[in-house]
């Protein structure tokens, strides 16, 4: 984006709204309110920044964006909630970003340098880690956690209160209505596993040996027909000289709706 001038005269920003002096916003832009926004980063054309959302340094929101609208939640009441975006994201054309609601903490949070390709939709009380990739039209429904490093291919759907672990890689089209453990690849309606995503686990330095003991707990819990209590078992005595194991470990103790299988 080109700005003659850091503010285009055609954008309407609210008087109350905060800027850094360094924020670069382009036609026909409306800032509300309650918006924030940090040092360095830049608002396409035609971008609404509504509720009380608070924006970080160093991104870029490209056009036809809304960010901090009220959620698509028939029991919000209008209570006080908030958008929290991190730094250095890239949020592409047409992405949909809702506040939270009282049912879910109040907050929508998204993390820093994350990738968020166009047509995204995030739901309210979602929260979103650092280093994010979400491919085209991928949406995720209210109270979704997204782990660091994970990346979601275009048109993957995540159902209401499911949880994605770290370094997982989704399919195009991939629909889950349960939690993906860390490290996994994962594909097809009703989301299936189907090994372990070891390229983008090289592309992240780590050692032969780290991905040797990862297959050996996706093996574990998927493989050797152990009930979930008995994998967290094995894996627990797996993990206790192996420190990436644990990451399997605290994803099964805090999943709700139980694993892709």
């Amino acid at each position: 984006m080109e700005f003659e001038k850091k503010i285009h005269p055609t954008a309407l920003i609210h008087n109350k709204s905060k800027l850094h002096s360094t924020v670069k916003v382009g036609a026909y832009s409306v800032i509300g309110e309650g918006v924030k926004i940090g040092k360095n980063t830049e608002v396409g054309n035609f971008v609404t920044l509504s509720g009380n959302t608070d924006i970080g340094k160093n991104n870029k929101i490209y056009h036809y964006c809304s960010l901090g609208e009220v959620p698509q939640d028939k029991k919000f009441t209008n209570e006080k909630a908030f958008l929290k975006i991190g730094d250095n994201n890239t949020i592409r054309e047409f992405c949909t970003f809702n506040i939270g609601t009282s049912g879910g903490g109040g907050i929508t949070e998204i993390g820093n340098n994350n990738w968020l390709m166009a047509y995204v939709h995030i739901a309210h009380d979602c929260k979103l880690g650092n280093e994010i990739v979400l491919a085209n039209n991928s949406s995720l429904a209210g109270h979704v956690e997204i782990d660091d490093f994970a990346i979601l291919g275009g048109f993957t759907l995540v159902h209401q209160f499911c949880k994605v672990g770290e370094h997982v890689i989704t399919a195009v089209g991939t629909i889950t209505f349960k939690d993906i453990p860390p490290y996994i690849i994962a594909s097809g309606y009703n989301a299936k596993p189907n090994g372990i995503n070891v390229e983008g686990l090289k592309r992240r330095d780590f050692s032969s040996k780290y991905i040797s003991n990862i297959k050996k707990a996706y093996k574990i819990i998927y493989r050797e027909g152990n009930t979930l209590d008995q994998a967290k078992n094995l894996l627990l005595n797996l993990a206790k000289n192996n420190k990436e194991i644990n990451p399997y470990i605290s994803f099964i103790n805090k999943s709700n709706r139980g694993l892709i299988r």
